[in-house]
């Protein structure tokens, strides 16, 4: 395969993989389906001037590309996926694939067009398979489909971050495709928590606990029947907690020891400047500044930052306070052994009602009983 090929194909899948997500979200003809299908559009055609003809085959639940897999990153799995679920085999893209086709192939994708409406057009023609589900799809005892983060995709989300110290403002364009593929992939998962990404390398525990967060969030949420754009806030929302982080000195955050008095003066601070940060970014949800104000409150408002009586907190950021406390029990860190998951839960138990939101712990304990069973 020509080289100059690979990655404009692999940005072309990423901006499919999230347009489609998007279209289940919203609708098809949503503004933010249009502009991931135009940047898909325009890396595809890039791509097809290396190439003429691209023939893109699904073998054994990957990505091949002229007989070499294309890679095996959390969006070349989510689109592996997306293809098999339809019955689709292979994609051949050829040179001259129009708006009006990818448009096609986003709705096809979405669960607009199945069975024998299924169609190839000019540029884009698409072949069948028999769809077989076996005990890797949909029952959460196979493939983590969240858990194939790439280099590339840990770095985009570091850069971010790293972002937000030096402008002091989010750029939410990325965070928002990224929620939306987690929504996709947690609708395939008949046990939600077997999808938490594991930490494999302690520099990455900020994205590794965000990430988490960000689907515990969204676990709990779909499980109170909520959908559309309010779950995709909350899922932002939890992605970004604990921006705030960003402005406290690494040696305070990772310290083994104890705080002392000023340095636990100082991490208390970080709800506020995560969500004075989020507040002045463009385009990010206000639930999200909440959020990154309130999740270190708890339940009966003994936390911190310290508010007036009768505060009443965001739904929310008291599932951010559930979804915060598990990940960080359950993830080894520098000062931490991680817990087992009973050990968890019989706290959560125990704080419910005052650190936790009692309806909260119990429908979170619900779904951690799946995992445990």
């Amino acid at each position: 395969m020509n080289l100059g090929v690979i990655e404009p194909l692999r940005n072309a899948v990423r901006h499919l993989v999230t347009a489609v997500a998007s279209a289940a979200l919203y609708a098809r003809d949503h503004q933010q389906v249009t502009r991931l299908q135009a940047a898909a559009l325009r890396d595809l055609t890039a791509a097809l001037e290396a190439q003429p003809e691209l023939s893109l085959v699904v073998i054994d639940e990957e990505l091949m590309v002229d007989g070499a897999i294309l890679d095996t990153g959390l969006y070349m799995g989510r689109f592996v996926t997306m293809l098999s679920s339809r019955g689709i085999g292979h994609v051949k893209f050829l040179e001259g694939v129009t708006e009006q086709e990818l448009a096609y192939l986003t709705t096809t994708l979405s669960g607009g067009i199945v069975g024998s409406e299924l169609r190839s057009t000019e540029h884009i023609r698409l072949g069948r398979v028999e769809v077989r589900f076996s005990a890797r799809e949909g029952n959460g005892t196979g493939r983590n489909p969240l858990a194939d983060f790439s280099a590339e995709e840990i770095a985009r989300f570091t850069e971010l971050y790293d972002g937000v110290v030096r402008t002091r403002k989010v750029h939410v364009a990325g965070i928002a495709d990224m929620v939306g593929g987690f929504i996709v992939a947690l609708r395939e998962q008949a046990r939600p928590l077997m999808a938490l990404a594991p930490l494999r390398d302690m520099d990455e525990y900020t994205f590794t606990h965000s990430v988490n967060v960000c689907i515990l969030n969204l676990a709990q949420a779909m499980s109170l029947g909520i959908d559309g754009p309010p779950l995709q806030e909350i899922g932002i929302a939890g992605l970004l907690h604990d921006i705030g982080k960003m402005f406290v000195p690494p040696e305070i955050l990772t310290k083994p020891a104890k705080l002392d008095k000023g340095e636990w003066e100082i991490m208390r601070r970080h709800p506020l400047m995560g969500a004075r940060c989020l507040i002045e970014s463009p385009g990010v949800p206000r639930l999200a500044a909440v959020v990154a104000y309130e999740h270190h409150m708890k339940h009966d408002l003994s936390g911190y930052p310290a508010v007036r009586a009768g505060w009443r907190q965001s739904l929310c950021s008291e599932i951010t306070a559930i979804s915060d406390f598990f990940d960080a029990l359950r993830t080894r860190r520098a000062y931490c052994d991680s817990l087992e998951l009973r050990q968890i839960a019989g706290m959560l138990l125990d704080q419910r009602g005052r650190e936790f939101h009692p309806l909260l712990t119990r429908n979170f304990l619900l779904i951690l009983s799946r995992m445990m069973s």
